[in-house]
C-alpha cells in the first residue's frame, strides 16, 4: 500500500533550464566543463599555429604578424581566460577532492575566490597583450 502512494504522488518537474537558478558553485562548474572543452577542441588549432611558427621563419612572421590584429588578440585574452579559469576550477576541486572547502559557506567563497582571481589574472595578462 506504501508503494502505491510512493509511486502515484507527483513530483514537481521543471523541464524550462532557463528558468532554473543554479548557485555559484554550480555555474562554476558548467562554466569549467564549457572552458575544457573549448581548450580541448582548439588545441590543434593552437598546435598547428605554433607548428607553423616553427616551420621556417617566412611562415613565423605570418603567425607574428596575424597576432598584431585586435581581434586576434582579444580572442587569445579569451582563451587565455578560459584557461585560468578552468586551472583555478580545477584546483578547487582538487582541495574538494581532500575534503577541502566542502561546507556550504566554504564552497561559495572559493568559488568567489576563483571568479575573482581569474578575472583579475586575465586583466593582468591583457594589460601585456594588449
Amino acid at each position: 500500500m506504501a508503494d502505491t502512494a510512493i509511486r502515484t504522488k507527483k513530483r514537481p518537474k521543471n523541464l524550462d533550464i532557463m528558468s532554473i537558478r543554479l548557485p555559484l558553485p554550480g555555474v562554476l562548474s558548467i562554466i569549467h566543463r564549457l572552458t575544457g572543452a573549448a581548450l580541448f577542441i582548439l588545441l590543434p588549432v593552437f598546435l598547428w599555429l605554433f607548428e607553423r611558427s616553427l616551420a621556417t621563419p617566412e611562415t613565423f612572421a605570418e603567425v607574428k604578424a596575424l597576432g598584431n590584429h585586435l581581434i586576434v588578440r582579444l580572442i587569445l585574452l579569451g582563451f587565455i581566460w578560459f584557461y585560468i579559469q578552468h586551472f583555478l576550477t580545477g584546483l578547487r576541486y582538487l582541495l574538494i577532492d581532500l575534503h577541502k572547502g566542502v561546507e556550504l559557506e566554504a564552497a561559495r567563497f572559493s568559488t568567489k575566490v576563483v571568479f575573482a582571481a581569474s578575472t583579475t589574472l586575465m586583466l593582468v595578462i591583457g594589460a601585456f597583450i594588449l
